[in-house]
């Protein structure tokens, strides 16, 4: 396993320079900021990752406003009271992206928010509470009780609300392979968890959030692929 040292050596002198790779690092949000966000505001976020999966972003993110609008502004309390039949004529609005399946993922979404907030007192508490050094339990505890939450989605929906992760996209996992940390693609929790305990270890040396860190390890593979 290389040093971190190494690792950002490496990175910048494939994106020429630590200046250049200062500005292409992904925002983290202080834990302020999450605790300021509503609970509508995470089913938005998350619900917006769902539908983005498979899907060109510029196309979901174009339609989101006639999704705001159909679900009621995304408060989890009001998509709850959605019935199955609401769900179903939701089938019918061609303002929105029609795939049922990701569409009634949106009121289960809500139901876990909701049991959130009610335990911690906000989603956005939930987050910012949550350590980073563990942050691939919260990849797994989304997946379980969320819906359409599986492979990268749960990272990728904490890294668009500035949650701090690390996302194991094919390049960081380009990466991790030629360390020899991990010996394929991390798909098991077992596999996953020793991918966390890399992370540590740069974290301890680095002192860099869990997504710059990514973000540079990225930048070592050369793989064409979606930043990290």
């Amino acid at each position: 396993m290389l040093s971190f040292s190494d690792i950002q050596a490496t990175a910048e002198l494939h994106k020429g320079g630590a200046k250049h790779i200062a500005t292409m690092l992904p925002s983290v949000a202080s834990n302020e900021q999450l605790l300021a966000n509503s609970d509508a505001y995470y089913l938005s976020m998350m619900s917006r990752r769902v539908f983005r999966a498979g899907l060109k972003h510029e196309l979901v993110d174009n339609k989101w406003p006639a999704f705001e609008k159909a679900f009621h502004g995304f408060d989890p309390y009001d998509v709850l009271m959605m019935s199955d039949e609401d769900l179903e004529a939701q089938m019918q609005n061609r303002e929105i992206i029609r795939h049922f399946g990701k569409i009634r993922s949106i009121r289960s979404n809500a139901q876990m928010l909701r049991e959130i907030s009610q335990e911690f007192g906000s989603f956005g508490r939930f987050l910012a509470d949550w350590p980073a050094d563990n942050i691939c339990e919260l990849w797994f505890m989304l997946k379980k009780k969320g819906a359409q939450l599986g492979g990268l989605s749960a990272p990728r929906f904490l890294r668009m609300v500035g949650k701090d992760t690390f996302i194991l996209t094919d390049d960081v996992v380009a990466s991790l392979v030629s360390q020899q940390i991990v010996d394929k693609k991390p798909t098991s929790q077992r596999d996953i968890r020793l991918a966390q305990s890399a992370f540590n270890k740069w974290h301890e040396e680095s002192g860099l959030a869990m997504s710059h860190i990514s973000r540079i390890v990225s930048f070592t593979a050369n793989v064409d692929q979606a930043y990290s």
